[in-house]
C-alpha cells in the first residue's frame, strides 16, 4: 500500500530526529515531530520506531516509504570536469547528459564503496566562456562541464536501509543534510549573492559555499561538536556527561561548575580555542579549494546544533576575522528543505528518480533543467 495523501521526510541527526509528513491535499495540514535521542546510537532504533508510530497517529497512514536526511564525517566530495568536442555543432541538451553519465560512470567504477546521492553542476565551459546556466541553440567548438558529487559510503546506506526494513519502511532518497539546508536557506536568502554556510554537528563540521548566487564548493571537515566535549573531559578530568553538560550550559551554570571546583575562565578557554580551530579550518579550506584569496565578500552562517554553543553571552571572546551570524532553524525548516530540493527548486541539482524498473536507463531519469 503506498503512501498517497503524505510525504515523509525524515533528518537523522546526531541528537535529534526530526519528522514531517507534508500534505499532498492541500485540506490536509502538514504534521512535524522531534524526537531525541542524545548521541546514543544505541536508542535509534526506538527512536525511529517511536517517530514512525507517531506519523502513522497524526497522519492515519501507514508508513511505507521515506526521504532520509543525514550528516556523517564520511561523506566524500568529488570534483570532476570533462570536456566534449563540437566541431562547430549546434549546442544540444544531450551534449550535456552524456559528459553527466561519463562523469557518473568514472565516479561509480574508481569509488565502488560509495553511492552517488548528490550530482550538482557547478559551471558550463563553452569556448573558454562560463557559464552558470545551460546556453542553447550557440553553435560551439568545445564543451566542458564542472560537477560535483556528493557520496555517501555503501556501507552506510545499507545500514540505514536495513534499519527501516525492520518496520517494513522503505528509503526513497537520502539527502546530505547540511548542503540540503543551505540550498534551501540560499534560496530564502536571495538577496546575499555570497555566503558561507558553516554547520556544526556532532563529529563534522559542513561547509558550503555560494559565490554569486550558485553553490560552488561543499566539503566535509571531520571535527565537530564532540571534539569540544572530548577537550574538556580530558584537560578536567572528568567524564563525558558531564563536560557535555558544561559545553552546554557554560554560560549560564555557574552553580555546576562552582559544585565540580572548576573555572569559568578555563572552560570558555577551552571551548573557543576548538571553535576558533574549527573556524579557521573552514577558511583555510576555501582559499584553498576556490582559491579565494579574499573572503570579506561573503556572508558566515552558521547552522546545526553544535553551532549553538557560539550562542552566548561571550561569544564576542571569540577570534575570528569574520562576522558570524547564528541560523535559527526549526524542525518544519528542516524538513522543507529535503522537500524543496526534492521538487527541483536548485537549478544545480541533477535530480534523479530512484530506479522503479530493472530496464530503466540513465537518460530515463529525470533532469529537471532539461525539461
Amino acid at each position: 500500500m503506498q503512501n498517497k495523501n503524505f510525504e515523509v521526510y525524515l533528518d537523522l541527526g546526531s541528537s535529534k530526529i526530526r519528522a514531517a509528513a507534508f500534505s499532498n491535499d492541500k485540506k490536509n495540514d502538514n504534521f512535524f515531530y522531534e524526537s531525541k535521542y542524545f548521541n546514543d546510537y544505541l536508542k535509534i532504533e526506538s527512536e525511529i520506531e517511536k517517530t514512525i508510530s507517531k506519523l502513522e497517529d497524526k497522519t492515519d497512514e501507514y508508513l511505507n516509504e521515506v526521504n532520509l536526511m543525514l550528516d556523517s564525517p564520511e561523506i566524500l566530495t568529488i570534483g570532476i570536469s570533462l570536456s566534449k568536442n563540437l566541431d562547430g555543432s549546434t549546442l544540444k541538451k544531450q551534449n550535456v547528459k552524456f559528459l553527466i553519465q561519463d562523469a557518473k560512470q568514472q565516479i561509480l567504477s574508481n569509488y565502488q564503496n560509495y553511492d552517488i546521492i548528490h550530482i550538482i553542476i557547478k559551471n558550463y565551459k563553452i569556448d573558454h566562456i562560463d557559464y552558470t546556466f545551460f546556453p542553447t541553440s550557440i553553435n560551439a567548438n568545445l564543451l566542458s562541464v564542472d560537477v560535483i558529487f556528493i557520496c555517501l559510503p555503501k556501507k552506510t546506506t545499507r545500514y540505514y536501509k536495513s534499519l527501516f526494513s525492520k518496520f517494513d519502511v522503505s528509503i526513497n532518497q537520502i539527502f546530505c543534510s547540511s548542503y540540503t539546508k543551505s540550498m534551501n536557506y540560499k534560496n530564502k536568502l536571495f538577496t546575499i549573492e555570497n555566503i558561507v554556510f558553516i554547520d556544526i554537528g556532532f563529529n563534522k563540521t559542513s561547509l558550503t559555499l555560494y559565490n554569486r548566487n550558485k553553490i560552488s564548493f561543499f566539503h566535509i571537515i571531520p571535527v565537530g561538536g564532540n571534539h569540544i566535549t572530548k577537550d574538556i573531559s580530558k584537560i578536567l578530568k572528568i567524564n563525558l556527561a558531564d563536560s557535555e553538560k558544561i559545553k552546554i550550559n557554560f554560560d549560564n551554570n555557574d552553580n555546576f561548575l562552582t559544585t565540580k571546583g572548576l573555572s569559568l575562565d578555563l572552560v570558555q578557554k577551552i571551548i573557543f580555542s576548538r571553535i576558533e580551530e574549527i573556524l579557521e579550518l573552514c577558511l583555510k579550506s576555501i582559499k584553498l579549494n576556490e582559491n579565494i584569496k579574499v573572503t570579506d565578500k561573503f556572508k558566515f552562517l552558521l547552522m546545526g546544533e553544535g553551532s549553538k554553543i557560539l550562542d552566548n553571552q561571550f561569544k564576542e571572546k571569540i577570534i575570528f576575522s569574520h562576522k558570524i551570524d547564528l541560523l535559527e532553524e526549526t524542525t518544519q525548516s528542516i524538513c522543507e528543505s529535503g522537500l524543496n530540493l526534492s521538487k527541483g527548486l536548485n537549478i544545480q541539482e541533477v535530480v534523479m528518480i530512484a530506479k522503479k524498473q530493472t530496464k530503466e536507463g540513465f537518460f530515463e531519469k529525470l533532469f529537471h533543467f532539461f525539461k
